[in-house]
């Protein structure tokens, strides 16, 4: 795939891009990017990051006004640690200035959700090497699910390192200020060219899980391979789904997180909105305006727009939740 375009971003398997080390890496400064979540009176929004942090100084644009929230909580996806190809030579970096912008906002984050591919080959030290970067976010607790890339050993390392109370291949649940969280595993088992599979014992779990829960209770899901259908013919989709969103169509707010495709698409349906983050390692094309899905490269005067921040609150009322995505820095301002 050489030098393919769409929508101005340039796919090119060629590592020769003509911009130096240098110039990449700070465009990259800007590229590395999470998702903050801010929940208050039953409604969960987010904010783009480059809505609240000044592109000059790195501190909180004067005049804004943050919505006060009963928590918050922060997603980062696809990490990638271990990658270093042209389409970005230094996720480290990348990883290091989202958590540099989780940071400086007003009001720490109560905890991280990391919605799969924290390594890239799932070896030991690319493990290490993450966990020692997200030691300083500000942030609580961090709670991952697994991507396919997190499970070429089968999941062995990754259930001995991040497993620890959970069920199965690494599902589980928490409570949070009258939350439900929910942590799928969808990426250890592909199928139909990479669709994602929840498989009989997990959704078995699920429903035992949700029984203890009234209608009117919030319900957060993550999970690494989008629940719904993106773009089945790449794989951007689970397989059987459908059985646990029936499960979760009883609830008046439910919010289902991913990662996998590197890029921000919403959906909603009914209660139920679907949200995809973008990755702090590289882009992905669109769904279908490229032969494959892989790492994508692009100018580095266009990282900032494709690499993005999401931020969400939350509001104890029974309402669905809304949620909004900017890109790290709006595209007429690059």
């Amino acid at each position: 795939m050489e030098n393919e375009k769409n929508d101005g971003l340039i796919h090119n398997n060629d590592s020769h891009d003509g911009i130096d080390r240098r110039g990449f890496l700070e465009c990259m400064a800007w590229a590395g990017t999470g998702v903050l979540w801010m929940m208050s009176g039953g409604i969960l929004k987010s904010y783009g990051m480059s809505q609240m942090i000044d592109k000059n100084t790195g501190g909180i644009k004067k005049g804004l006004i943050v919505p006060k929230s009963d928590f918050s909580f922060v997603q980062i996806s696809d990490s990638h640690i271990g990658f270093n190809k042209a389409a970005n030579p230094d996720v480290v970096g990348t990883l290091q200035a989202a958590i540099a912008k989780i940071n400086a906002m007003p009001t720490a984050p109560s905890f991280m959700l990391h919605t799969g591919d924290l390594s890239h080959l799932a070896q030991a030290d690319e493990f290490d090497t993450l966990e020692q970067t997200l030691k300083s976010a500000k942030t609580g607790n961090v709670f991952y699910v697994p991507g396919e890339h997190d499970l070429t050993d089968n999941g062995k390392l990754y259930l001995e390192r991040y497993g620890k109370g959970t069920k199965g291949d690494g599902w589980y649940s928490f409570d949070k200020n009258g939350v439900h969280f929910i942590g799928l595993v969808n990426a250890l088992v592909q199928v139909d060219g990479g669709l994602g599979v929840l498989g009989a014992e997990q959704l078995k779990w699920l429903e035992d899980d949700l029984r203890k829960y009234s209608n009117s209770t919030p319900i957060v899901v993550f999970a690494h391979i989008p629940l719904w259908a993106v773009y089945p013919q790449w794989g951007w989709g689970t397989k059987d789904s459908e059985q646990a969103l029936t499960l979760l169509r009883r609830f008046g707010s439910v919010s289902v997180l991913n990662g996998h495709i590197h890029q921000t698409i919403q959906k909603i349906e009914g209660n139920i909105t679907f949200h995809t983050a973008m990755s702090t390692a590289f882009p992905q094309p669109s769904p279908g305006s490229a032969p494959s899905p892989g790492p994508m490269k692009v100018p580095a005067e266009k990282l900032r727009s494709v690499l993005g921040l999401t931020s969400v609150n939350y509001l104890e009322h029974n309402h669905t939740l809304a949620i909004t995505d900017s890109p790290l820095i709006e595209a007429s301002a690059q």
